[in-house]
């Protein structure tokens, strides 16, 4: 079980990268579509949390400026272990300085930081396939660059329990 801070985005990306993987799904390979309890939404992670106490996150986070929306070009993939694929945004200082204030407020809350999410070390990453295999690599490889160059805007952000799918928008993007 994790908590994540999450860019969500708007219509137009939701869609476009809900399509992609209905693609790669319908090709056999398993995405966030189908990945645990189904209710998976497109987004970019600022931060996942292994420990929390929930009232403690969001006034940490509530008490952050509204940065206003993101805007990221993605113009490649990004594999991970495991037979995860991501699109590979590529972000400007500006976000990562926002992800790194994110990640200072959730560690004075107390909270466990998954160590991808520290700073120097995340990397910003559009979730795809959940567990491509080996031989399912170049079919997802190809799928995503039908869909290149793919510009994401983020025009919102939750707390994701991705357990469970629960959701709690925050009052600003941070």
């Amino acid at each position: 079980m994790a908590l994540a801070v999450c860019l969500l985005f708007d219509t137009r990306t939701d869609r476009l990268v809900r399509q992609l993987w209905t693609r790669l799904e319908d090709m056999g390979v398993g995405t966030l579509a189908s990945h645990t309890h189904g209710r998976h939404l497109p987004h970019l992670s600022y931060a996942v949390l292994r420990e929390w106490d929930l009232e403690r996150v969001q006034d940490a986070l509530a008490a952050l400026a509204d940065g206003g929306p993101v805007t990221a070009s993605c113009q490649g993939a990004v594999l991970f272990p495991r037979g995860r694929v991501a699109l590979a945004p590529a972000v400007d200082a500006a976000v990562l300085a926002r992800q790194e204030r994110v990640v200072a407020a959730l560690e004075r809350t107390g909270a466990d930081l998954h160590r991808h999410y520290r700073p120097g070390h995340w990397l910003p990453h559009v979730s795809v396939a959940t567990r491509a295999t080996a031989e399912q690599l170049a079919l997802t490889a190809t799928a995503i660059t039908d869909v290149l160059p793919l510009e994401v805007y983020a025009d919102r952000a939750a707390l994701v329990d991705s357990a469970t799918g629960r959701r709690w928008l925050l009052p600003g993007v941070p």
